[in-house]
């Protein structure tokens, strides 16, 4: 845990220190622990750092600043206070959006981006509303009871579907229900409310992979598309039979796509072994 713009923000740092950094920014509702398996496979040979946004994860509930410059503002904080930069940024959903900002505005931190599951625009109004009833609901009665309606917007069919996801699936109910009631609604509204940043995507310059599930619901395929158009040289991979959240729905795909991302940049020509 550290203090980065006046909040205390929760994050793990694994592997060596003088290995290429990959940072991972999280979806809502989840934390840095989302991205488990990918750290398992790559921290012996990359220095992997996850940042729990506010209110989310392990990271307390602030007064406000769950907006996504704010977000983005920590990520930069973090980066900085740890020394990180340049680092691979690999961003799920919310993370993604913050990733895109922190590319469009700070690309010299960044050596690469990765967006999984994520959106340019701002959100369906029709979505946010109902995303702020919920975050409303869940203030006042918890979000247990809105478990039915959120898990097929974060996970796809094939994966509810499947008996050797309720572990997963167990592990994240876990971990939502006991999150602060005032940060997750601060947390939802962030996403709610966000401006679309489709007109700075053309001002990233590191390379991109972009990655989206074919049944993701909450940022359709259609999303992802829209973001490799806009940024130049972004590489589009299409997940068959996966959902949100596929850092956990097909990890093993997750990981070889960013093994082979990442190893490609260490072997372009003009790089050291380290970049």
């Amino acid at each position: 845990m550290t203090e980065v713009n006046g909040a205390r923000i929760a994050y793990t740092d694994t592997g060596p220190r003088d290995a290429p950094v990959v940072v991972f920014g999280h979806g809502l509702l989840f934390g840095g622990w989302m991205f488990g398996p990918q750290i398992a496979a790559l921290c012996t040979r990359y220095r992997c750092v996850t940042l729990d946004w506010r209110g989310q994860g392990e990271s307390p509930a602030t007064p406000g600043g769950y907006d996504m410059d704010t977000l983005t503002a920590d990520a930069l904080g973090l980066i900085e206070a740890l020394g990180l930069a340049p680092a691979h940024w690999v961003g799920l959903s919310m993370g993604g959006f913050v990733g895109q900002r922190l590319a469009a505005r700070h690309g010299e931190v960044l050596r690469s981006l990765t967006l999984l599951g994520t959106s340019a625009g701002a959100e369906d109004p029709g979505k946010a509303r109902d995303y702020r009833r919920m975050a409303g609901v869940q203030r006042v009665i918890g979000v247990r009871p809105l478990l039915p309606r959120i898990r097929p917007l974060l996970f796809g069919p094939a994966f509810l579907a499947n008996p050797a996801a309720r572990p997963v699936l167990s592990a994240w109910q876990r971990r939502v229900v006991r999150l602060d009631r005032t940060g997750l609604r601060g947390a939802v509204h962030g996403v709610a409310d966000r401006p679309g940043v489709e007109t700075e995507l053309g001002r990233i310059a590191v390379s991109t992979l972009v990655v989206t599930g074919a049944d993701d619901v909450a940022t359709p395929p259609v999303e992802a598309r829209r973001i490799a158009d806009l940024i130049p040289a972004a590489d589009l991979r299409l997940l068959p039979g996966c959902g949100h959240t596929s850092t956990l729905e097909q990890p093993a795909a997750i990981t070889a796509l960013l093994e082979a991302f990442l190893g490609r940049l260490r072997r372009l020509p003009g790089q050291t072994a380290g970049a």
